[in-house]
This record gives C-alpha cells, sequence and structure tokens, in this order.
C-alpha cells in the first residue's frame, strides 16, 4: 500500500509538471507572438540616426535561409537575410560602414564566399567595413577568408592566427559493426557514393580518399586566390604565408594578413570614428527595419529550401523552436506552383541548400519546376552550401545553375538498405524474431535478418532504377548526353567550380548572382530595381501561432489589436505615469531595509 501511495504520487507529480511545463511554453509562446505581431518600432529606432555603422557577428553558427520554425529563439540571420540587409546597405546614405566580428572556429566555405562577396560589394559602393578577430584558432582558412577583403583587419594581441589550410574526418563504423556482431548491408550505386563507406569500411578507399583529397584542394585553391587577391598578395605568396602559420599576432601583422592588432572596443571604436561618429546597429535590427534590397520594381520569386529533400510538408519536420532541417516536396511543389501562377512573377530563384534525401521527393519537386517553366516562367537556381545529391536532382532541370566555386554540389548517385543487428542483440541475450505474411520481401527490412538473396536482389534493382532514373533527368535537364552524364556522375562529390567545368553548373556566385541572372532570362534591364516576393509567405506573429497550435484567426487578430492598441502614445504615456507612481512607492518601501548588495 504503501509503494501504491509513492507511485501514484510520484504520478501526479509528474502530470502536474507537465502541465506546469506545458502552460509555461504556450505562455512564452503567445508572448513571443504578440511581440512580433507588433509593429517593429524598437528596430526603427534603432536605425532613426543619420550616421550608421552596422555590427555584423559572425561567431555563431548561421542557417542558410530562415528558419521554417514558427518560434525560433535567440536564432542568428540566416545566410540570405544577412546578404539581403547588407545589399540593401550599399545604397542606404545612413549607412557608412559595418563594423563585423569575425568567426573564430569554423565556417561552410560557401558562406564564407557569400560573406566576402558582400564585403567588397559595400566596398565598392563606397562603404567602409572594419573586422576585428579574437583568434582565428582553427586550422580552416575559410573563417579568415570570409573577411579577408575587409579595409581593415584587426586581431586582439593575446590571440593567435593558426589557419593554414583545410582538413576533413570521416567516421567509420565498420569495425565498430564487427567488433559488435552487426552487420552492414547497406549497398550503392556508384563507386564514388561515398555516404555507403561509413557503415561499410574501416577506413578510406582509394576512390574515397581521391575524392575527398580532391574536392578539399579544390576549395583550398579557390580560397587561396581569392584571399590573395584581397590582401595584395600573389597566390605564390599568399601559400607561403599560410604553410608556415601558426603565428603570433604581432607576427602575422607583418605579413599583410592582418592590418592592426587591438581590442574588440577599440576596433568598434575606430569603426565609429571611420563613421564620424553616429549609432552603432545591430544587423539584426536593420534588417529587420530596412529589408531586403530587393523590394521595387519588377517581381522575382524567392523559393526556399534547405535540409534534407523529404516527403510532405516541411513543418511536419520542424519544431516549434528552431529547425529548419527538412525540406519538404510537398511544401516545395506547392510554392513553385503559385509562383508560376502568379501574372506578376517574371522569374523564380530557387535556393537550394541541401546534401540530399528521398529521390521520390526530389523527383515532386521537379516535375514542380518543369511545370513552371512550361507556364513561361525562367527558374534560376542559388546554391548555398551543398546541393549534392537530391539537392542537385532538385536543381538539374532549371534554366540557369548558379554556385559558388567552393558549394559541394554533384554526388549523382544513390544508396541504401539496412544495419542488421541480431547478432548484437543476442550479446546481451535478448532476442526480437520477426514474422511476416505476404510475398517474400515483406519481411525485408527486418533488423534482425540479413537480406535473402531474392530481397537482396530486389533492393539492389530499386536503386539500380533510381539511379538509372537520376542520371537521366541530369542529362534531360542540362541537355548532357547521358554516356557523359554517366562518365561525371558515379557519385561523386563536385565543388562549384569543378562541376561548372563539367556542365553541371552555368555560373559562379551567390544569392545575386542569381537574381542578375533571372533578370537576364525574364528579359529585364540589368541595372533595374527588383522586388523578391518569397513563396510561400513567411508566417509572422500570431499567424505562425495560428498555424502551429490551431487558434482561431479571430482570436489572433484581436490580441494583435490589444497589442496595437497598447502600442498608441497616449496608451504608452498613461502605462509610463502608472509604472513611474509604482516605482516611487517601491524606493519608499526600499529605504526602509538595509542596503543588501
Amino acid at each position: 500500500m504503501k509503494q501504491f501511495l509513492f507511485s501514484a504520487l510520484g504520478a501526479f507529480v509528474g502530470v502536474f509538471l507537465f502541465v506546469l511545463l506545458s502552460l509555461f511554453m504556450l505562455g512564452a509562446l503567445i508572448a513571443a507572438a504578440v511581440n512580433a505581431a507588433g509593429d517593429n518600432s524598437a528596430a526603427e529606432h534603432s536605425v532613426a540616426g543619420d550616421s550608421l555603422v552596422l555590427e555584423l557577428d559572425l561567431r555563431e553558427p548561421m542557417l542558410d535561409q530562415p528558419s521554417g520554425a514558427p518560434f525560433a529563439f535567440g536564432e542568428t540571420p540566416s545566410l540570405t537575410t544577412t546578404i539581403e540587409a547588407l545589399a540593401r546597405a550599399e545604397t542606404d546614405e545612413k549607412v557608412k560602414g559595418v563594423f563585423i566580428r569575425a568567426n573564430e572556429f569554423g565556417m561552410p566555405p560557401a558562406q564564407a564566399e557569400e560573406i566576402r562577396d558582400a564585403i567588397l560589394g559595400l566596398r565598392g559602393a563606397g562603404k567602409f567595413v572594419i573586422t576585428h578577430s579574437q583568434g582565428f584558432n582553427s586550422t580552416s582558412v575559410l573563417p579568415y577568408l570570409a573577411v579577408s577583403a575587409s579595409d581593415e583587419l584587426w586581431l586582439q594581441d593575446t590571440a593567435g592566427f593558426s589557419a593554414t589550410g583545410l582538413a576533413s574526418e570521416t567516421p567509420f563504423f565498420g569495425g565498430a559493426l564487427e567488433k559488435y556482431n552487426a552487420q552492414s548491408q547497406i549497398f550503392k550505386i556508384a563507386e564514388y557514393k561515398t555516404a555507403a563507406n561509413s557503415y561499410n569500411e574501416s577506413g578510406y578507399t582509394d576512390a574515397h580518399r581521391e575524392s575527398l583529397t580532391a574536392m578539399l584542394q579544390s576549395i583550398y585553391d579557390s580560397s587561396l586566390t581569392q584571399i590573395a587577391q584581397d590582401r595584395d598578395l600573389t597566390p605564390q605568396q599568399a601559400r607561403a604565408i599560410l604553410d608556415a602559420a601558426p603565428y603570433s599576432t604581432e607576427a602575422v601583422v607583418s605579413t599583410k594578413l592582418v592590418d592592426r592588432m587591438g581590442q574588440v572596443s577599440e576596433a568598434r571604436n575606430a569603426a565609429l570614428e571611420r563613421a564620424g561618429g553616429g549609432d552603432l546597429v545591430a544587423l539584426t535590427d536593420y534588417a529587420e527595419a530596412r529589408g531586403s534590397a530587393w523590394k521595387k520594381g519588377p517581381v522575382i520569386a524567392m523559393i526556399s529550401g534547405q535540409g534534407a529533400v523529404v516527403t510532405g510538408e516541411t513543418l511536419d519536420y520542424t519544431g516549434p523552436f528552431g529547425g529548419g532541417d527538412y525540406m519538404g516536396s510537398d511544401t516545395i511543389a506547392l510554392a513553385i506552383d503559385e509562383a508560376a501562377k502568379d501574372e506578376s512573377v517574371k522569374a523564380i530563384v530557387y535556393r537550394v541548400d541541401s546534401p540530399g534525401g528521398s529521390i521520390v521527393a526530389s523527383d515532386q519537386i521537379w516535375d514542380a519546376v518543369e511545370r513552371a517553366q512550361e507556364a513561361g516562367k525562367p527558374v534560376v537556381i542559388s546554391m548555398g552550401t551543398l546541393a549534392a545529391s537530391g539537392g542537385y536532382y532538385v536543381s538539374a532541370g532549371a534554366d540557369h545553375i548558379v554556385a559558388n566555386p567552393t558549394t559541394l554540389t554533384g554526388s549523382i548517385g544513390i544508396f541504401g538498405g539496412k544495419i542488421v543487428v541480431d547478432g548484437t542483440l543476442e550479446m546481451v541475450g535478448l532476442n526480437v524474431e520477426p514474422l511476416a505474411v505476404g510475398g517474400d520481401f515483406s519481411g525485408a527490412y527486418t533488423a534482425q535478418r540479413v537480406f535473402t538473396e531474392s530481397q537482396e536482389a530486389a533492393v539492389r534493382a530499386y536503386l539500380q532504377d533510381g539511379y538509372d532514373e537520376f542520371t537521366t533527368r541530369v542529362a534531360e535537364g542540362r541537355e548532357i548526353p547521358l554516356p557523359q552524364v554517366l562518365e561525371i556522375a558515379k557519385g561523386r562529390v563536385w565543388t562549384g567550380q569543378q562541376a561548372m567545368e563539367r556542365g553541371l553548373v552555368d555560373e559562379l556566385g551567390g544569392l545575386r548572382t542569381a537574381i542578375d541572372a533571372a533578370k537576364r532570362l525574364a528579359e529585364i534591364e540589368p541595372d533595374a530595381s527588383v522586388t523578391l516576393k518569397h513563396f510561400p509567405r513567411p508566417l509572422k506573429g500570431f499567424e505562425a501561432l495560428q498555424a502551429f497550435f490551431g487558434v482561431s484567426s479571430e482570436a489572433a487578430q484581436a490580441m494583435i489589436t490589444l497589442n496595437n492598441v497598447a502600442q498608441l502614445p497616449e496608451v504608452q504615456a498613461a502605462l509610463q505615469a502608472r509604472q513611474a507612481s509604482e516605482r516611487r512607492g517601491e524606493i519608499q518601501a526600499r529605504s526602509e531595509l538595509p542596503d543588501v548588495r
């Protein structure tokens, strides 16, 4: 009886805490939605001055595109948001320059290139860029590449400079599976589809080592060329300097890779002095207040897709507090269809940042791209950090493909299968016994039995069919003879530079290059302004709350209206007077208490 009471009490406490936590989370979401539903007066106030220096912090990882989650608290701005805001700053007379906090440890290569290109755009528009680093602490050159085009590059005098090249590590589970009596039955089509090697091998195969080394070398060579241009060095000089890293701050200043030593406060003050005074404004506030550079003129649709390609809706796979790790084929296909039907849309830019995924989902998106083209809307792909495997599949049928030199793309191949863990479970005395009815294949994917001969043959045939479909799509979309596609496919990952040399990519560049390409295809004048119209339209505030929790539109609108009323000047004045009165009473009460600090 005593044990029962304790169990019942524990269950009651657990349910109570769950309900309390749920209410707290819901309250936080509602508070965030109310705040988001109101105007952006705080951001507007921050950019009200006549002399602004924008501050961009690269130290936190950023998504390629804004998160698809309804509420993503504390999220750093995405790469595309950053690029759009910096492009807007180029033509903003109030913005005198940008102050950047450099990344210290590592960032994706294509992100580094797009940030560098944005810096060059700002400088070309007459804006200064001052960057401060508290150390380039990893051996990767990529954080340095991102800011190497700055007017002034500061390094804290107690920091160091270790950027010297690129490195990669690949986990191999083959030995671990063998040790624990598990068996990999992961099959691949094409020798360079190296993702399967992590399960099947205990180390690099010759093909795997060759392709990975070539990819790293291509990224490094591209980075080296750009760094040399930015720092007024020859590629040979830049290579020699980087090869000799690591350096102390004092030593690296003498190499021309860094301009000045100093604390972040000194660099920040230098930026404000160069601006002739004024206000330092977070780029997030500027982006909220001023938005994109592309918001007038003919309309170009902007469709964003990031993460693994899956069937279904994108929001089915993202949590309320962050994510955006999946690209739902229903969501993307519908967005493309809506853009194609919109008479104001002259062309479509589809931003892809994906390591791959379902061939079925990828083909659904391919079909939507084809329908948009039939409707007379040219489609341009803007590749982010990754557009590989399924990420390349969804891109191959577009009219024009733009990738950064260091974008990772290709990987035209396919793999699949299972891990058999029956032997592993036997080691701990656990028996999971499968049972199936129907055809021989009905029990094929149990993790307790290896494939039968007929099951393995069926899986391999399915994978081969998928590979044949993939390569055929590439041949059709890129207008390359199939035998040539088969030679450059083989599951191999290429950089954007390598892919362009092989006809898989049309042009090197970032988001802005893709927008320019869309203008050309839509026969819009090169110097004309355009409007980027996002599909699907991002949900904000109570729209997101309604979509996630099913809150009625009437209730959402009522809370938005209440929030807007609360922002009226006369209401704010009354609230402030009430707060001042309460504050006076609080001070009087506290004066009667001892000063405890």
